[in-house]
């Protein structure tokens, strides 16, 4: 029986691969590398055919990986981890275990990666396997342990697994020490790599450029929302930001207007056109809001519209309409910025005796099921 199935897995690989190969003999050629991966590493018959194309593995081979496999499993990778490994790094099958794999495994155990936070890393990143351990994952992860406690850097790391990859001398650790120089307080720093590593993975003259930008715009680094500016205006290019502005001030805003809201909520300049659009749109011609409420008020412009602005709003309009509140702008802007919880006990629980469905409104509108007029 074992050998009928056998013989009809090998049918099957022959004919999936001369309907995706050129010819037959590369077909037949590539009929062992395709078994091998389905049998001895897991993969599926599409992603394994898929593999084929990428590389060649000779019978000769097979003695080395599954040395390298049975490694790989001794250091907690499982069945499936080690598959979704393969398939996204095809080349590890090539890699010697004493040279390779081994020296940068030891390290990183060493250093915290213990249990299946090691599997975890290399799956996010099996790029990290690529790079030199002298020169890029050791100053990385040595830098990295001078700031942060060994949670911290597996957390960072978890976020961004390519802060292992780059050249840290070149890049992390003059970005790091800018913004220690700059008075950037070192709590808010460790926060900043932990949880936005990226930022601080910038090219140096970007990060500068950044910095002396901000500064310029009235934000100190002291002030805690120094770093949320930087991320900001990291993240996009000059271009990018000229263009943000004359968004808003197509609007009616001034650029004062606009640096103003980016002071207090630097975030609201990372969000997209079409969503400041439709909420500003929304806001001006349908709730009738003044522009100064909104650049008073620029936490407005955060908020998802179809899950929140506009169930909000709803719920407004029905509690206007019973004369259970006024209609009042400021109670709205004030309603419609409150957290979830809040917002449910003091406008939508609190008149459940009055308006009964409200709460099946509130969700319906919030699905996109029910439109009030």
């Amino acid at each position: 029986m074992a050998n009928i199935v056998l013989r009809n897995l090998h049918s099957l690989v022959q004919k999936r691969l001369l309907a995706t190969l050129p010819t037959p003999t590369s077909a037949l050629c590539s009929s062992f590398t395709v078994e091998y991966l389905l049998k001895s590493c897991g993969l599926p018959l599409e992603s394994a055919i898929s593999t084929s194309k990428k590389l060649q593995i000779d019978k000769k081979q097979t003695h080395r990986i599954d040395s390298m496999l049975k490694f790989l499993k001794s250091n907690g990778f499982d069945d499936a981890q080690i598959a979704k490994l393969i398939a996204k790094c095809p080349t590890i099958l090539h890699y010697k275990v004493r040279n390779n794999l081994e020296p940068k495994f030891n390290f990183l155990i060493e250093n915290g990666f213990l249990g299946q936070n090691l599997p975890e890393l290399v799956l996010l990143n099996p790029a990290v396997l690529t790079r030199s351990l002298d020169s890029h994952i050791k100053p990385a992860l040595q830098f990295l342990k001078k700031l942060l406690s060994t949670n911290d850097v597996l957390a960072a790391a978890k976020r961004s697994s390519w802060l292992l990859n780059i050249d840290s001398e070149g890049t992390i650790q003059p970005n790091v020490a800018l913004l220690q120089s700059e008075g950037v307080p070192f709590d808010v720093l460790t926060k900043l790599i932990v949880f936005q590593p990226r930022t601080i993975m910038q090219n140096v003259d970007r990060m500068a450029y950044a910095v002396r930008t901000i500064k310029n715009l009235g934000i100190d680094p002291t002030d805690p929302m120094f770093v949320r500016a930087l991320r900001v205006m990291i993240s996009m290019k000059e271009s990018t930001w000229k263009r943000k502005i004359e968004f808003f001030k197509s609007y009616g805003w001034s650029e004062d207007d606009i640096l103003s809201v980016f002071k207090r909520q630097p975030f609201c300049l990372a969000c997209s056109e079409e969503k400041l659009g439709r909420l500003m749109d929304f806001l001006l011609n349908t709730v009738k809001l003044e522009p100064e409420t909104m650049i008073a008020n620029p936490t407005l412009l955060m908020h998802a519209f179809e899950k929140t602005v506009l169930p909000r709003y709803n719920v407004f309009k029905i509690l206007v309409s019973k004369e259970l509140i006024n209609r009042d702008n400021k109670k709205l802007t004030w309603l419609i910025t409150l957290g979830e919880r809040r917002f449910l006990d003091c406008y939508v629980l609190k008149y459940l005796n009055e308006v009964p469905d409200l709460l099946e409104i509130y969700h319906s509108s919030k699905e996109g099921t029910i439109e009030i007029p």
